[in-house]
C-alpha cells in the first residue's frame, strides 16, 4: 500500500517485523492488567499504565476523557484520514476461580471476565507498531481507551469530550472465547444487539405472611410481571428477529413471614433492530402497569443505561475481512452470526463508519470454554498477536483510504 506526502510503501515483511517486536510486551501487559482489574469508572491505575506506554511510543496523550478514559493521538508522514482504534478497559464484579491460570486477579471480587485486559494490551501493541511505521503512512491514529463499557456509560461521555472530533473511521476489537483461537469473525451490519437496563418498582401493601388477605403482595405481582414479560419476545416479536427480555435481579422482603410493601425488579432488553428495541422498551412498562393495576399495586418504571445495536459499515467490514485474510488465511475468517450481547462501541459506530470484529480466544476444539462474564472465564493468549496483526493491517488500509466510508448496512 502507498500514499502521498512522503509516505512509503509498507510490505508484509515490514508489518511482521514490527509485530515481532511487540510479542513480549503484549503478553506482559495483558497479565499485568489481569492481576490488577478495576471496576467501571474506577480504572485509574489502568489508565495510568495506558498513558505511560502511549507517551513512550510518542503519542500525544489526554487523560480523564469522559471520566477515566484515555485518548492518544499520533500523526503520520503527511495529510490523510483520522482513524480511531477503540479498546475498553473495565473489569467486572466477579470472584475469579479456576485452575491453571497464567495470571490471577489480586483485587478480590473484581475480575477481567470479558477480555478487556486483552483488548487494552492488543490496542497498545497496535499503537506501538503503528508508531514504528509512522514515517510510512499518512493521516492520524487516535487510540481510544474507553472506561465503563460494562455499564454502557463510557462511550457517550467520551463523545461529549470530543473523542470523535475529526475522526473518519473507527475500528474496534473484541476477544470472543466461543470462537476457536486462530479464527477471526467479521460481518457487515449488526453484530451485537442493543443493551438497555431497566428497573421496575412494584408497590403494594405489606403485612403478616400468615394473613395475606389483609395485604397486597408485591412479590406475587412481580412474579406475574416476570412471566408476562417473556411473552414480549415469544408472542410479540418475530421469530426471525433476535430479542431478549431478562429480569436478572429481584430485591424485596426482610423475613420469611413478612409480606413486603415494595419489590424492585432490574432487567435488560436486547434487540438487533432499532425499532424492536424501542418497541420492547415501551411495552415493558405497559405490561407491568396493567398487571399491577389489576392486582391493586402501583409500579414505577425507569429506563437506565443503554446503547443501540453494534452495526458495522459495509465497506469497513470488507476492509477488516481483507486484513484478516492476510493475517490468518481465507479459511480462518468467518462471517459470524449476530449475538444478543451488547457493547457501547455502538455509540461510536452510530456516528462514524467503522467495524467491530471478533478474535477467537478459546481452544473450543480441545476443551469446554467458560463463557464471558463467568468466574472461570479465561483467554488463550495465542489470540493476542493475531488480533494485533489484523488491527494493524486494517488500520493501515483505512489510513490508505480503504473502506468505502459511508456505505452502511
Amino acid at each position: 500500500m502507498s500514499g502521498g506526502n512522503g509516505a512509503a510503501a509498507i510490505g508484509d515483511a515490514d508489518i511482521r517485523s514490527a509485530l515481532d517486536g511487540t510479542r513480549e510486551q503484549l503478553i506482559d501487559v495483558r497479565r499485568q492488567l489481569h492481576r490488577d482489574p478495576e471496576l467501571s469508572l474506577q480504572e485509574h491505575r489502568t489508565a495510568a499504565v495506558i498513558a505511560a506506554r502511549a507517551e513512550q511510543f510518542g503519542y500525544a496523550v489526554r487523560t480523564g476523557v469522559g471520566g477515566t478514559g484515555v485518548v492518544a493521538d499520533l500523526a503520520g508522514a503527511g495529510e490523510g484520514p483520522t482513524i480511531m482504534i477503540r479498546a475498553d478497559m473495565d473489569a467486572l464484579p466477579i470472584v475469579e476461580r479456576g485452575d491453571g491460570r497464567v495470571a490471577v486477579s489480586g483485587n478480590p471480587g473484581v475480575m477481567h471476565a470479558c477480555g478487556h485486559d486483552g483488548h487494552v494490551s492488543m490496542a497498545l501493541a497496535t499503537a506501538d507498531v503503528l508508531a514504528g511505521l509512522r514515517d510510512r503512512w499518512n493521516g492520524r491514529i487516535r487510540m481510544c481507551f474507553e472506561p465503563a463499557e460494562e455499564i454502557a456509560s463510557g462511550a457517550l461521555p467520551m463523545i461529549d469530550d470530543g473523542v470523535l472530533d475529526g475522526v473518519d473511521a473507527v475500528l474496534g476489537i473484541h476477544l470472543w472465547a466461543p470462537l476457536q483461537v486462530g479464527t477471526i469473525g467479521v460481518r457487515p451490519g449488526a453484530l451485537f444487539g442493543s443493551a438497555d437496563e431497566f428497573a421496575l418498582t412494584v408497590r403494594g401493601r405489606g403485612g403478616h405472611g400468615g394473613m395475606p388477605h389483609t395485604s397486597v403482595d408485591a412479590i406475587v405481582v412481580c412474579s406475574m410481571i416476570i412471566l408476562a414479560l417473556q411473552t414480549l419476545v415469544s408472542r410479540e416479536t418475530s421469530p426471525f428477529a433476535p430479542a431478549v427480555v431478562t429480569v436478572g435481579r429481584i430485591e424485596g422482603g426482610t423475613a420469611f413471614n413478612v409480606i413486603p410493601e415494595e419489590v424492585m425488579l432490574r432487567g435488560t432488553v436486547r434487540a438487533m433492530d432499532h425499532a424492536d428495541r424501542e418497541r420492547l422498551l415501551a411495552r415493558v412498562p405497559e405490561v407491568a402497569a396493567s398487571i399491577a393495576e389489576g392486582m391493586r399495586c402501583t409500579v414505577a418504571f425507569e429506563r437506565l443505561n443503554g446503547c443501540p445495536p453494534v452495526v458495522s459499515d459495509t465497506g469497513m467490514a470488507a476492509l477488516v475481512r481483507e486484513a484478516a485474510v492476510a493475517s490468518v488465511g481465507e479459511d480462518a475468517v468467518e462471517e459470524v452470526a449476530p449475538v444478543t450481547v451488547g457493547d457501547d462501541v455502538a455509540c461510536f459506530l452510530e456516528r462514524v463508519p467503522g467495524c467491530y470484529f471478533l478474535v477467537g480466544a478459546g481452544d473450543v476444539a480441545k476443551h469446554a470454554v467458560a463463557p464471558h462474564h463467568h468466574p472461570e472465564f479465561d483467554i488463550d493468549e495465542r489470540c493476542l498477536p493475531i488480533g494485533v496483526e489484523v488491527m494493524t493491517r486494517a488500520a493501515l488500509a483505512a489510513l490508505a483510504g480503504g473502506g468505502g466510508h459511508g456505505a452502511t448496512a
